[in-house]
């Protein structure tokens, strides 16, 4: 009976993302592309009958979810989503290959923005827009935006959020679950509305304004033009791209906090005080560093390439991997550092690097003083004691991934600095990496098994690690 209501969800998540391919089938239409119509027509209808038939004929199955269910559930409903969301790119013939359409997908829906594409201008632009579609669907979380629709989950909605969103603590904005996800959802949509008609406004056409709009906030980094944000050659389309990734990278509480005037909450907020000095040092370290290559220009090149990265967004424009060593260094550095928690940014977050650094802080104080007593302070407030090994031991974790990760890319025959990077990057949700995966180049070229590999690192990095790895541990499935 369980499953049965799981599979009842997914039916039903699968069927919200078919009602949400109406968008690209519409462009579809509009601009001729038959294929690609026929494809989304196919996977869109499909999926809405599935979901309304599950929904009648199995309204009665109770969905209840234990800690354990919580967490099999997000895991099933991520696959399902990054399977069926590369259904239209196989069906179509746009990207035959199974592996690289499914590569495709999840690195859409998780934000990565790793593709195997090496030419998207040839792709219909219906395609285009679904590949910038999933970054936006994914980066709020399909499972948040199931919940704000579907208020019949009840209880067990706080354990789906919490399997879902990033950072080491998490909870509440309102006083119910349903409502806290409309609110963040709500916020999402009116920043995309935003960024749309500003891009709209600045040369971008309607389709190119939305996709990217999409990708931006979602932290993505897909792009209908080769040469991503650049193929504009515009300082302005950069400028507003720059702002919106590192919106995109603050947790989205702090602009509910905003609207509600709670101006303390926010002033007080440690990590967005940390996320805001690493951005300004890191431009002003970059544009120094790269100021012989671009004069003036290169307080622009290295603020919308510090934004991109540390917002784990992937947009480029200009190739950081030809960048002075010092500049290098920052960029690489970013890799490690993400946005902040509650955002649609990946990476470790700069939550977890605050308090650590709280952490060691305190243990030289009480090197100097043995006896005294210290803890942790965390927007203005002490921290919980337990949250130190908590963030320790996600680190720990997050490491030792990266080095499996790594090992598996030079299993494939990538060399060091490439498979490092590019499992920072697949964990990170970054996209772009160093090396042969640098943002020159496209992942199209990697051997299968590193490419289902990369999937799984993409799916266990934007679900930070515990919902997916969790999966493959014997206690998990003992009762």
């Amino acid at each position: 009976m369980k499953l049965l209501g799981y599979l009842r969800l997914i039916c039903i998540l699968l069927g919200i993302i078919g009602v949400s391919m109406l968008l690209p089938l519409g462009v579809a239409l509009y601009y001729g592309e038959q294929g690609a119509a026929s494809a989304f027509a196919a996977s869109a209808v499909g999926s809405m009958i599935v979901a309304l038939l599950v929904l009648v004929l199995f309204r009665h199955v109770p969905v209840k979810f234990s800690i354990r269910g919580s967490f099999l559930f997000v895991a099933l409903a991520w696959t399902s989503a990054s399977v069926f969301g590369a259904v239209p790119l196989y069906t179509g013939g746009f990207i035959p290959h199974a592996a690289d359409a499914v590569f495709e997908s999840i690195s859409g829906f998780t934000t990565t923005g790793a593709t195997i594409l090496s030419d998207m201008e040839s792709l219909p632009r219906s395609i285009n827009l679904w590949r910038c579609q999933m970054h936006w669907l994914g980066g709020m979380g399909i499972v948040a935006l199931t919940v704000a629709l579907f208020p019949l989950l009840g209880v067990g909605g706080f354990q789906l959020i919490k399997a879902e969103t990033t950072g080491p603590e998490k909870g509440k904005i309102t006083p119910k679950i349903t409502n806290t996800a409309k609110v963040l959802w709500l916020i999402y949509l009116a920043f995309t509305a935003v960024q749309f008609v500003v891009l709209y406004a600045a040369g971008m056409d309607v389709i190119d304004a939305l996709s990217h709009a999409f990708a931006t906030l979602g932290t993505g980094g897909f792009s209908t033009r080769n040469s991503s944000i650049a193929a504009y050659q515009s300082g302005l389309i950069d400028a507003v791209c720059t702002v919106f990734m590192l919106i995109a990278a603050v947790n989205f509480n702090i602009y509910f906090y905003a609207f509600t005037r709670k101006f303390e909450d926010i002033w007080n907020n440690s990590e967005l005080r940390c996320f805001i000095a690493v951005v300004v040092v890191s431009i002003v370290i970059v544009s120094v560093s790269i100021w012989g290559m671009y004069g003036v220009q290169a307080v622009r090149y290295a603020s919308f390439q510090v934004a991109s990265i540390i917002s784990t967004t992937g947009f480029g424009t200009s190739d950081y991997t030809t960048w002075p060593p010092v500049a290098q260094f920052v960029m690489f550095t970013l890799f490690f550092l993400g946005g902040c928690s509650g955002s649609t940014a990946g990476g470790i977050k700069i939550i977890r690097w605050v308090i650590l650094g709280k952490q060691v802080s305190n243990e030289v104080r009480r090197t100097l003083h043995p006896h005294g007593v210290f803890s942790i302070r965390l927007n203005g407030r002490a921290g919980r004691k337990d949250v130190v090994f908590t963030v320790a031991a996600f680190v720990m974790v997050y490491l030792c991934f990266i080095f499996v990760t790594t090992f598996v890319g030079t299993c494939g025959g990538l060399d060091i600095l490439s498979a490092f990077t590019g499992a920072l990057s697949m964990v990170g949700n970054v996209g772009p990496a160093f090396g042969q995966l640098g943002p020159s180049f496209n992942y199209g070229f990697l051997p299968d098994f590193i490419k289902w590999w990369y999937g799984f690192a993409m799916l266990a990095g934007r679900l930070e690690l515990y919902t997916m790895i969790i999966m493959f541990t014997t206690s998990f499935w003992k009762e």
